[in-house]
């Protein structure tokens, strides 16, 4: 008993002295945006604290400010802590085998993430609660699967018809329910339906605006107001407010969403090839880099009361925990990029296609931190490689061992199976069980049911709907 409660006591000891090291795996999970925020927030709360303009490191500060060397201990004791902690957990961890099940509940916490819902999915969530028909859903889930990023059909219906054979008046009532979806305006064949649609939604279809719209709408490009005016036999004025109402319509249905993401990201890493090897540098632009205010250090030197000192005392402290963090941080990541990329040449040589399967407790064991510390490092990191920038998270994956003993990732598996689709006869497509004797040929052996969750994933339509009738 008294084993117990000393155990349960030194637990507790051991999470009270949390509140720097949690600091410190927030910093080393905060994407760059976020860290910069989290530094302006310190630095106003902690006077010691500058922006340094030179690369100056704290190992070149001068050997007469000897003040510090207690405040290094004292992170090193902190570090020790840390390591104390870590090396607790992972026993604790250790002593509780995990089966299957929780093997599955890890992997799926490591692996998830938080992804914007894409048009696609907000529009086909919608369809499945009206009330139509499998045929009338299935003709708008083709309409839904031709949308532009603007929300707009790509193809006119009269050419999906023909394309796909398939009766014109069926794709007209689908295209009516696409376009009583939110947003309004969805599944409209151009810009003035995509308006049209909308002041309809609003009550508004016979409407100044609609009359402008139907019959005017190269002129309102061109802001020719009088012209409008004279046409429709209205005063000038009512023109221009009717232009200002139309202004406040939206021409591009999906930009609230994304069918695919195109937003700009600034990498973390840099991958460099060189002789055919590759290399990474960090992109540390936008790190910001902090040191010890030397206004504060001369005050230390200079005798200050006790009082100030010790204020002194813990600001620096804090400050120097932060730096170290942040320097910490930036290792942490180095040295997973490096193992990624010594792992994944392949795929940086030939694409996707060619990613391997790897695990974080894999690199982890390489890098000589917890699986968690890697998670966390990766967290909302990106890397630019010559096949594009990725997701740091991307190259983690569990596979599947081929007949010649071959290890392959999901993407490859995917990627394969994409493959086979392209090249299918669209006159009489590839079931799901088919796709998976494909695969098998190639020494891919997976279920029916995980052929078809890739097939999703994918946004690969069914068979039904991938059949084409000319």
């Amino acid at each position: 008993m008294n084993q117990s409660h000393g155990f349960e006591q030194n637990m507790s000891q051991q999470l009270r002295l949390s509140p720097q090291l949690q600091q410190s795996l927030h910093i080393l999970q905060a994407p760059t945006l976020e860290l910069q925020q989290l530094v302006r927030q310190e630095m106003a709360e902690n006077p010691v604290l500058e922006s340094e303009t030179l690369d100056v490191s704290l190992e070149e500060e001068r050997p007469e400010e000897r003040a510090e060397e207690e405040f290094d201990r004292e992170f090193d004791q902190l570090s020790q802590m840390d390591e104390e902690w870590r090396t607790y957990m992972a026993q604790s961890a250790s002593r509780s085998p995990r089966n299957a099940e929780d093997e599955e509940k890890r992997a799926f916490l490591y692996d998830s993430i938080t992804n914007p819902v894409t048009l696609s999915e907000h529009l086909l969530e919608q369809l499945q609660m009206l009330d139509c028909t499998p045929e009338e859903r299935q003709f708008a889930e083709i309409l839904i699967g031709n949308l532009n990023e603007r929300g707009l059909l790509q193809t006119p219906l009269e050419d999906l018809s023909l394309s796909l054979a398939l009766p014109l008046p069926k794709l007209v009532r689908a295209k009516e329910i696409v376009n009583g979806l939110d947003p309004a305006g969805v599944g409209a064949a151009d810009l003035q339906d995509c308006l049209l649609i909308q002041l309809q939604r609003l009550g508004r279809e016979h409407s100044l605006e609609a009359r402008i719209l139907m019959h005017h709408l190269e002129d309102l490009g061109r802001r020719r107001f009088p012209q409008i005016a004279k046409k429709l036999g209205v005063n000038v004025e009512a023109v221009d407010k009717a232009a200002q109402s139309i202004a406040t319509l939206n021409p591009r249905p999906a930009s609230a969403f994304s069918i695919s993401p195109s937003h700009y990201i600034n990498p973390d890493v840099i991958v460099e090839a060189t002789q055919g090897k590759f290399s990474i540098v960090l992109n540390e632009d936008q790190i910001p880099r902090l040191r010890i205010s030397n206004l504060y250090k001369d005050l230390m030197s200079q005798g200050a009361g006790t009082e100030v000192r010790d204020y002194i005392r813990g600001k620096i402290q804090s400050g120097k925990f932060l730096i170290r963090s942040i320097q910490q941080r930036q290792e942490t990541i180095r040295k997973i990029a490096e193992e990624i990329i010594l792992r994944q040449e392949d795929f940086l040589r030939y694409g996707p296609s060619q990613l391997h399967p790897m695990t974080m407790s894999q690199v982890a064991e390489v890098v000589g931190v917890h699986e968690t510390t890697v998670s966390r490092a990766i967290s909302g990191k990106y890397m630019a490689t010559p096949q594009g920038v990725y997701e740091m998270k991307y190259f983690f994956t569990t596979g599947y061992e081929t007949a010649s003993g071959e290890h392959l990732s999901k993407v490859s598996v995917k990627s394969a199976l994409a493959e086979i689709v392209q090249g299918e006869d669209r006159s009489h497509p590839l079931t799901d069980d088919d796709l998976q004797k494909k695969l098998e040929e190639q020494g891919m052996k997976i279920a029916r049911r995980t052929v078809a969750k890739y097939r999703e994933e994918l946004s690969i339509l069914p068979v039904h709907l991938r059949r084409s009738y000319h």
